[in-house]
Order: C-alpha cells, then structure tokens, then sequence
C-alpha cells in the first residue's frame, strides 16, 4: 500500500525514535502508516488489522485469494515464520475449482505477491507450473499497479479476521483451529457466491 517511491517521501519527515528511550522499541514506522492506511481505505477497526509483527510469538495466517477475495487456501504457521516459505504450499493447496464446462481448474493464469515472495526459488517453481510470477522485486519499485490489486488480499484477511478467535488465537490445538479457519472461509465463500469470480490469477 505504500510503495518505494511514496515512503522516500515521508521517512525524512518522521522525527527518530529516541536511542535511549525506555521500553521496546515500537513496531517500524512504514508498517503503522501502512495500518493507519488500510483503517482508513477499508473502515475496519484497530482489532481487526491483520497481524504483522513477526518478531513475537503466536500464530500467523498465510492465505491466497481468486481475483475477488474469495479465498482459497489458508495456513497457520508461528508468528515469526517467514511468508516465502508457504508460497508453494499456498499454490499447491488451491483445489479444483468446478462450475464451468470442461475439467476443473486447479492452476491461474497467474500469481500476485508483494517483495515478501521474491525469490528466484519460488519464480522458478511457479513458471515450472505454468503460473506466471507477478512479484515485485527487492531493492527496485514495485509494479505499477500493483498497489490497487494488493487491497483484494488485505480485505479478504480483514474478512477472516473479522471472527475474534482468528485474529486472537484462543485454540491451542492447531486441528481445531484450522477447523475454524475452514469454517470462516465458508462463510466469507457463501457471501461472495452469487459475485463473479476471476479465475485467471490470485494472490498470496
């Protein structure tokens, strides 16, 4: 949501946080912007952000979503595990998706992810299954465009974490929780039924 070329406008205004300053350092000042954005663009409230700080214990969702929000595959890993490290697993757990004539689905066209999915690994392995990659790259500007297309994901983990015991763990058995998980995404799949489903891409 704030991308290379906007933060270079804002950092230099920001005063430095004190070297001495008593308690933990506060979470970094692009990641508050960017939730302060997303509150104001989507009108969910502060508990409702998804989390992101990865230093901490707990638990994490990794989700990808069609080209409306609905979304196809979630898992559940620890609070500081990287994103990369689920981004086959997301791809190879989509299932067949039927409703049209013909064999179902079970690969897009293509594949969105923010700088947190680039890697040669992973544009190698997607290309092998015949995905194209659409992942900005580290160090260089971000897709033109991509921006906008991004917010699908973002309100779609807005939708998941609109159930409080998704966005606050309250289940220590990872079964039941995904369970919940499961459910959740059924109910965020029965809103959307009667909207039209672009199958030609999805996100992580």
């Amino acid at each position: 949501m704030v991308d290379d070329e906007l933060w270079a406008l804002i950092e230099p205004v920001l005063p430095p946080w004190p070297e001495r300053s008593p308690g933990p350092r506060p979470v970094d000042d692009r990641l508050c912007l960017q939730g302060i954005l997303f509150v104001l663009l989507t009108r969910i409230t502060w508990q409702q952000l998804p989390p992101v700080d990865r230093g901490k214990s707990g638990s994490k969702h990794h989700l990808s979503c069609d080209g409306s929000g609905t979304p196809l595959k979630v898992i559940t890993t620890g609070g500081n595990v990287p994103d990369i490290t689920q981004a086959l697993a997301l791809v190879d757990g989509v299932p067949s998706v039927a409703g049209r004539p013909g064999r179902p689905p079970q690969r897009p066209e293509s594949l969105l992810g923010d700088k947190g999915y680039d890697s040669r690994h992973v544009r190698r392995e997607l290309t092998r299954r015949r995905i194209l990659p659409v992942i900005s790259r580290r160090g260089e500007p971000n897709i033109r465009g991509l921006g906008k297309l991004r917010y699908v994901i973002e309100q779609t983990f807005a939708l998941l974490h609109q159930f409080k015991p998704l966005a606050t763990r309250w289940e220590r058995r990872l079964d039941l929780h995904d369970s919940l998980v499961s459910l959740a995404c059924t109910l965020i799949c029965w809103r959307r039924i009667n909207k039209p489903t672009p199958w030609s891409c999805y996100e992580l």
